[in-house]
Parts: C-alpha cells; sequence; structure tokens
C-alpha cells in the first residue's frame, strides 16, 4: 500500500466541486490537484503534460448529464496515453453512459456522495491490476499508399495515434480502441445529420477497409494467409477485397509488382 497517492481533477464548469474536493485528504494519503484553470476543455485537460507523462497516480473526471456528451468526444479522441488509473466521478449518470465511459478507456467510476476512502481504495485496487496496454511508439507499419491512408476512419486524430497509424496497426488493436474510434466517427456523423443507415455505411466500410489492408500487408500480400488471419473463407476475403477495390500487388515485396499474379490467384 502507497503512502501518498496523487489524483489529478478533471472537471468543466464545476469550479466550485473542484475546490470542495481538492487538497490533502485522508491524512495526507491522498492529495487531489485540480489541473491548470487555463485548461477549460476536456481535450485539453486530458492532453495535461504532467498528466501524460504519468505526473499522477490517477485522474478523477467529474461528469454529469451536462458534460457527458464532451468527455465521450474527447475520451473518444485520446491516442490512450492516459494515467494508469482514470477514474469517473458519474454524477446522476445512468448505467449505459457509465458503460460508454469505461469502454472508452476509464478505469472505474464512483458515484455521489464524493467518499475520499472509496477514491483511495479504488485507485489502489486498479493500480494493483496488470497496466492496460498503450500504443507502442514504434508500431509495425505495414505497407500503404497515400490514397490507402486518405480513406481511414477518423481524420484529424491527435498524437501518435493517427488516422493512418489506426490503419497500419488495427491487427493490434484491442475491442476498446476500436469502439472509441468508431465511436468518434458515428458522433461526428450524426451531428452532420447523416442518415443512421449511411453513418452505420461508413463506420463498416472504413473497417473493412483498413482490416483487409493491414492483413494483407503483414502477409505480404498472400491472400490465403490474410484470410486465415480473418478467420474468413479465402473466397469471401477475395469478395472483400473486391467490395473495396484492393490490390494484393503493392503487398508483395517479394515479387516485381508488374510479375505480380491477379488477385485470387495468391
Amino acid at each position: 500500500m502507497r503512502e501518498r497517492l496523487d489524483c489529478a481533477v478533471l472537471a468543466i464548469g464545476r469550479e466550485d466541486w473542484v475546490n470542495t474536493v481538492t487538497g490533502p485528504r485522508s491524512g495526507g494519503r491522498l492529495v487531489l490537484h485540480p489541473l491548470a484553470p487555463q485548461l477549460n476543455t476536456a481535450t485539453a485537460m486530458l492532453a495535461d503534460a504532467a498528466l501524460q507523462r504519468g505526473r499522477y497516480d490517477a485522474g478523477l473526471i467529474h461528469v454529469d448529464e451536462a458534460s457527458l456528451g464532451t468527455w465521450r468526444m474527447a475520451l473518444a479522441a485520446q491516442p490512450l496515453h492516459q494515467p494508469a488509473v482514470l477514474m469517473i466521478y458519474a454524477a446522476g449518470l445512468r448505467a449505459q453512459a457509465i458503460r460508454d465511459l469505461l469502454a472508452l478507456g476509464a478505469t472505474d467510476f464512483m458515484q455521489p456522495p464524493f467518499c475520499v476512502e472509496e477514491l483511495r481504495a479504488r485507485i489502489e485496487h486498479n493500480l494493483q491490476r496488470a497496466p492496460r496496454v498503450l500504443v507502442a511508439e514504434n508500431s509495425p507499419s505495414y505497407a500503404s499508399t497515400a490514397a490507402d491512408r486518405s480513406s481511414c476512419p477518423i481524420s484529424g486524430t491527435p498524437g501518435p495515434d493517427t488516422t493512418a497509424h489506426l490503419c497500419e496497426t488495427i491487427l493490434d488493436r484491442s475491442g476498446t480502441e476500436l469502439e472509441a474510434y468508431a465511436v468518434a466517427l458515428a458522433t461526428q456523423r450524426a451531428t452532420s445529420h447523416a442518415s443512421f443507415r449511411a453513418a452505420k455505411g461508413e463506420v463498416v466500410a472504413r473497417f473493412e477497409r483498413a482490416y483487409i489492408r493491414a492483413a494483407l500487408g503483414r502477409h505480404a500480400g498472400n491472400i490465403t494467409l490474410a484470410a486465415q488471419t480473418a478467420q474468413k473463407h479465402r473466397r469471401a476475403f477475395w469478395a472483400l477485397m473486391r467490395k473495396h477495390d484492393i490490390d494484393p500487388s503493392p503487398y508483395r515485396t517479394d515479387l516485381p509488382q508488374s510479375s505480380a499474379p491477379a488477385p485470387g490467384s495468391g
């Protein structure tokens, strides 16, 4: 058990609550730190340098109905270089909203009334768990063209997890990471008044294209091995390639592009 835990407090428009809970608590065994006052957006708070570098043992986010959408978007856009423990103080949130936040990267949650001992116990419990896998700085890069990268999901993602990086490393991503990008894209399309059917079709199509290209890149354009990775029949995998007009030739590093066999023969 650690003698002292440091926890950053993140809240939008709740300065009164922040001032109430911050400071040394529980006999100095838990210290809650407000982030710099100029960080007035959810994205800026999550990107705080001290938070990203692990200066704090945990982060505590105050989320209520008014700020739920803002925090959802900010968490979905994060490159997942977050504290080992990212707590949610769920003020009046329904169960589904809490599940959404947990799926987007939050580690745990607590509900009102605020209890210092509960917060410390939950932080300690989560610190004892195996650390979450972060995106490696030197993730493997698979063959892709500029056209490939421009059609991958969620453009404009901050940090090292750019759109192209997501597409190139999609086979190594966890379900939670992929869900976060899907949520961000779906939310973006919903606010642009796209229909549910159109938005869903775009999410699925972008995932299929990225997955197929990554599988072909990993197996040097070998369709049979790529299909086995996807646990799909070779014909079904080839059908997806034709659907998205994907040529395996650029991925075949062991053959000159001009002499590479046509799709369906590799």
